[in-house]
């Protein structure tokens, strides 16, 4: 069997298309960044995992795409395909897209963490109230996505007297920067809007999807908001920094309205029940009072009739006295006639008591009259 020959530029050539056509024209890798560096606008890196190692390249065209930039050690997972250099018969991965692992997103996160732990800024303690009932709230979420629906659903259902300003944000890729200039802008508007809340918010996703939120800067600019953070990013089990230094941490975007957001049918319900204490109040306070007031009322009867008690025995009286009156003997002396008494007092009703030479007192209407009987005629006999 004849042996084929080549040229070492026809075996490069000959391997190169071996390569092309019987690779996958794109695929994924993992591994680990080794002495990442930046030549005239592209990053050369080692991608290894520990027992074996390739060159990996980004193209400066593609770098300017990329949402995260790795550093040494970081743990990645590549899109690439494969670049063979026939020259050299040289292989190197070059980088469709990168993102980081979720290894190299914890360690990131606990940095950050430590830091801001030991600064303090962690403590629960310098958390701050979320309003009562808030009449406007700053949503900071990507437009449109299945967290502001939920966010907008969960508010109308809740309290729709809560005005709504919606502020859209990237919450994808290496977008840190991009919103705190949100915050920064918002800085001036706080109270001209009358924003009393903030809500930071992104739908579910990787861990690594959420690793924006795990910035330290982005930390900070939550720390000096004038106004109360609520965070709901990603899932449940998904905790990132922006969730630590945020003034409250909800699981989901539509928990974070659930947490800021009183529900009107429980404040409706709320305000019966305490229009119905004060019902209760107002009447027990009647009764007692009602109470009270009845030994006053017992006497005020009392006292009335007592009055017509009074009355009655004042009219008799006064009706007894005009009787007396009429019926008085100087009513009497005044119409001319006069009532006679012996010496002893006693009054006379008959001539016959006396005899010539008694004294008599004669009593008339303005005085007395002492007199001497001389004589007495009756009116039907001789002169005694």
């Amino acid at each position: 069997m004849e042996l084929p020959a080549y040229s070492v530029q026809e075996l490069n050539e000959s391997i190169g298309v071996l390569l092309e056509r019987g690779f996958a024209p794109r695929f994924l890798v993992d591994g680990g960044v080794l002495k990442p560096v930046l030549k005239k606008g592209h990053l050369w890196f080692t991608l290894t995992d520990g027992d074996a190692s390739i060159t990996a390249v980004a193209w400066a065209s593609t770098l300017k795409r990329l949402s995260y930039v790795p550093e040494d050690g970081d743990g990645v997972r590549v899109v690439g395909k494969l670049n063979f250099w026939a020259a050299r018969a040289s292989i190197s991965v070059q980088v469709l897209d990168l993102r980081p692992s979720l290894t190299t997103v914890m360690r990131r996160y606990e940095s950050v963490r430590q830091i801001l732990d030991e600064e303090g800024l962690l403590d629960p303690g310098r958390k701050r109230p979320l309003p009562a009932q808030p009449r406007c709230i700053a949503l900071l979420t990507s437009v449109p996505s299945s967290a502001l629906a939920d966010l907008l659903r969960t508010a109308a259902q809740r309290w729709p007297a809560c005005s709504l300003r919606v502020v859209p944000i990237p919450v994808q890729g290496d977008v840190e920067a991009k919103i705190c200039a949100v915050f920064d802008q918002l800085d001036t508007q706080w109270a001209a809007l009358g924003i009393e809340a903030v809500v930071l918010a992104r739908g579910g996703g990787s861990r690594e999807d959420l690793a924006v939120f795990d910035g330290e800067q982005l930390a900070r600019r939550i720390l000096r908001c004038p106004v109360p953070v609520v965070s709901g990013i990603g899932h449940e089990d998904d905790i990132t920094i922006a969730d630590l230094v945020a003034d409250w941490r909800a699981a989901t975007p539509t928990a974070a309205m659930v947490a800021l957001l009183p529900d009107r049918q429980e404040q409706l319900k709320l305000l019966e029940q305490r229009a119905q204490h004060w019902r209760q109040a107002l009447s027990l306070r009647l009764r007692q009072r009602q109470e009270q007031l009845q030994p006053e009322r017992q006497e005020q009867q009392r006292r009335a009739l007592l009055q017509q008690h009074l009355e009655r025995r004042r009219w008799k009286l006064q009706s007894q006295g005009q009787l007396l009156a009429a019926l008085s003997p100087k009513r009497l002396l005044r119409r001319g006639y006069c009532l006679l008494r012996d010496q002893t007092g006693r009054l006379l009703r008959s001539g016959q008591q006396l005899n010539p030479g008694d004294g008599v007192e004669a009593q008339l209407s303005d005085g007395v009259l002492q007199l001497q009987v001389q004589t007495w005629h009756a009116e039907d006999s001789a002169v005694k």
